[in-house]
């Protein structure tokens, strides 16, 4: 039942956490905000792509453009007796929110609704337009979600010009750190062809392993840039190595390693790609490189947006925002390359995707507030 001391906020954050959304399912998170967006006049857009549930809601016909960008799927439960309470149904204890979800972002989707609400309420006639451009599939492939969004809009051209992501940016508390960028994330499979044999008889077989191992080692050892100002260097990382049958007394036919790249905007993919191929073909191998690029650099060093959010949170908090591009990708690098400034601002970090997720209510509350303070300061 709802709690009378919850604010709209943190009530609305307990309805979309109770709803088992793991990706790609919804499961009516998305009708829930639509019937509030349409209350505040929002023409409501439901865009569906194969299994994943897609929506634009957009309030205005004229530019500039505002967008708050999100997703309503989250990751998978882990060991459900791990959890202290269960995951689907949220539970709040001495002041923090838990429950799958919480900060990673239905705490940011509940607190761009409430702070849609009250703005309306407020500025009726705003400039501009406001739009929620929220998906189902940011925690999955990332195939058939914002990205096909971006398509649909950029169709009929159009363009979003500030776009705020609620991933949870901060660190310790709520807008101490605003992502102004992303790394590109590049990623390759790896597989070296050998000869099987067995391992009495080394000089009748290859062993692929063997070959592999001082071409990892040059990779590992390798600088691939010294990052800039807004970057930290390029990394490189192995995530899995598979090679051999499960026998002790046979050479593996073959090897195979999947490994990743976190650039920034000192390289491209095209030269990492370059680079890497020079590296194996120095070596004695026989492969076959497979690339996957998930999403390139971004960076919005400066602008209005940028602006509005770092003076939004020191007028309501009285600190400052740390501007940082470090983490992993998120839904911004499908926006930022139509010629959007994009952010993210969001809550603590500290329990995404961990067993007992959680998020401060106070938090919550806050960050309303400061997504209606950012949109004061550009719609009216």
């Amino acid at each position: 039942m709802p709690d009378s001391n919850n604010s709209a906020t943190i009530e609305l954050a307990l309805d979309l956490i109770s709803r088992a959304s793991v990706t790609p399912e919804d499961a009516g998170c998305q009708q829930t905000m639509i019937s509030r967006l349409q209350a505040l006049g929002f023409n409501a857009e439901q865009l569906r792509f194969e299994e994943v549930d897609n929506l634009w809601a957009r309030r205005g016909n004229t530019g500039p453009l505002f967008t708050f960008a999100g997703h309503t799927d989250v990751v998978p439960t882990g060991p459900l007796e791990q959890w202290d309470s269960a995951p689907f149904k949220p539970e709040i204890r001495d002041g923090i929110l838990y429950g799958r979800g919480a900060a990673d972002m239905k705490g940011s989707l509940a607190a761009f609704i409430t702070a849609c609400e009250r703005f309306v309420a407020k500025h009726p006639d705003h400039k501009g337009s406001i739009a929620l451009l929220i998906t189902s599939d940011e925690e999955g492939p990332s195939i058939n979600g914002t990205v096909k969004v971006v398509q649909h809009l950029e169709a009929r051209d159009e363009k979003i010009d500030w776009c705020l992501v609620g991933e949870p940016s901060s660190t310790n508390k709520v807008g101490d750190v605003i992502k102004n960028g992303r790394r590109g994330s590049l990623g390759a499979r790896l597989v070296v062809q050998g000869i099987q044999g067995h391992v009495a008889y080394p000089h009748l077989a290859e062993n692929p392993i063997h070959q592999l191992a001082p071409v990892l080692a040059e990779l590992a050892a390798e600088e691939w840039d010294q990052g800039n100002e807004f970057f930290p260097a390029t990394t490189f990382q192995v995530s899995n190595i598979n090679s051999g049958t499960g026998a002790t007394n046979v050479i593996p036919g073959e090897a195979e390693v999947i490994f990743n790249f976190r650039f920034s905007t000192e390289l491209t993919a095209d030269i990492l790609q370059q680079r890497v191929e020079a590296i194996l073909n120095k070596h004695p191998l026989k492969y076959t490189l497979d690339w996957t690029l998930s999403g390139q650099p971004f960076l919005t060093a400066e602008g209005e947006l940028v602006s509005a959010a770092c003076e939004a949170i020191q007028e309501l908090t009285g600190y400052s925002s740390e501007l940082s591009t470090a983490g992993g990708t998120s839904d911004g690098r499908f926006i930022a390359p139509t010629g959007a400034q994009v952010l993210e601002l969001g809550p603590v970090n500290a329990t995404i995707h961990k067993v007992n997720e959680c998020v401060s209510t106070e938090d919550l509350d806050t960050l309303s507030v400061i997504y209606e303070r950012i949109m004061e300061k550009l719609l009216t």
